[in-house]
């Protein structure tokens, strides 16, 4: 088998309209396409322009796609890849991270910051779309607003992850802000509440607050680091999937509980490829963050499933979706 071509389809998709107010265009999205002289078809995806990539993907063509180390290339062309030989040996792509541990895997919903009312309005949208964890950009000045007319909107049972972005900065603020979320019940976690350089501030925080504590983090070192210092209760970890999955046996073996951000607001092909992944991962039970849902329409022909929640870790081999090809050249730049 030889790869004949890698296609590279820059693309724009608006985000949904409540977002779009604050955030015209999110980033720039790059899929690529590997096709084989057997017939066989790889996806992946990138976060940013295709230029990046143009040179590494001419070099591929010619050569055997199962000859190749997949983890040896960049990780979009990793998932592509891997989508090929899940394909010819006619194994789901799980099969190469490990054993599936689970058939759904949870989502958040997703908010950027907006006033409080507008995000209790999009809550209520998520409540009943059947999610039950909303993730939102948190600001100082109106979080505990925020929280308590979501909890007017959703009842209780729908819960709130708190991503500020490190804008509480400092301790006693994050602090303060905690215990005023605390009666409320519904907070289910602090990401990245304070400044990230001294851990022993996340330490401190999970002594004063009954709300879990969380770091984003990507490289396995960043991990051993935050668990050595024992200043975390939950990790968001990002990265290839390969950075993924060593992180995650890192937290796994310290018995802490995952969620995983390789794409965010991205589309269905990295989704899928996400999804793949957090399937064969223990401690990956706190719900992800990939949202291609943020955009006014996705590049699957609904072969991704999402359903109360959960995405279904697709059955077929290799990525297991179908890819349309007429939303990726509507929204096709480059």
């Amino acid at each position: 088998m030889k790869i004949t071509a890698v296609e590279l389809f820059e693309v724009e998709i608006p985000p949904i309209p409540p977002i779009a107010q604050y955030f015209p265009k999110i980033y720039d999205i790059t899929l690529c396409r590997f096709s084989t002289d057997e017939g066989l078809q790889g996806w992946g995806e990138y976060q940013g322009k295709r230029e990046v990539l143009a040179a590494q993907g001419a070099a591929l063509v010619g050569q055997d796609p199962l000859a190749l180390d997949p983890f040896a290339q960049p990780d979009a062309f990793t998932c592509a890849l891997l989508d090929i030989a899940g394909q010819a040996y006619g194994l789901p792509m799980h099969r190469f991270f490990g054993p599936k541990v689970r058939d759904k895997v949870p989502v958040s919903y997703w908010s950027c910051h907006m006033a409080p009312a507008e995000t209790a309005a999009q809550a209520e949208v998520g409540a009943r779309l059947g999610f039950s964890n909303h993730k939102l950009k948190a600001r100082s000045w109106d979080i505990v607003e925020t929280v308590r007319l979501m909890k007017e909107a959703t009842g209780p049972e729908y819960t709130v992850g708190v991503d500020p972005n490190t804008e509480f900065r400092l301790p006693p603020v994050a602090a303060r802000l905690a215990a005023q979320l605390e009666p409320f019940g519904t907070v289910s976690v602090f990401e990245d509440p304070v400044l990230k350089e001294n851990l022993d501030w996340y330490r401190l925080l999970r002594e004063k607050s009954h709300i879990p504590m969380a770091l984003h983090l990507g490289a396995p070192a960043g991990v051993l680091q935050a668990l050595k210092a024992e200043c975390i209760d939950y990790v968001n970890l990002g990265g290839s999937a390969l950075q993924v999955r060593k992180a995650a046996a890192l937290a796994e073996a310290a018995q802490v509980p995952c969620w995983v951000q390789m794409g965010g607001l991205c589309t269905g092909v990295l989704a899928a490829y996400s999804v793949q992944l957090q399937s064969t991962l223990p401690n990956a039970t706190l719900p992800c963050d990939e949202l291609p849902f943020t955009r006014v329409a996705d590049v699957l022909e609904g072969s991704l499933k999402l359903e109360a929640g959960h995405f279904h870790v697709p059955q077929g081999p290799g990525l297991g979706v179908k890819v349309d090809l007429k939303v990726v050249e509507k929204y096709r730049v480059a």
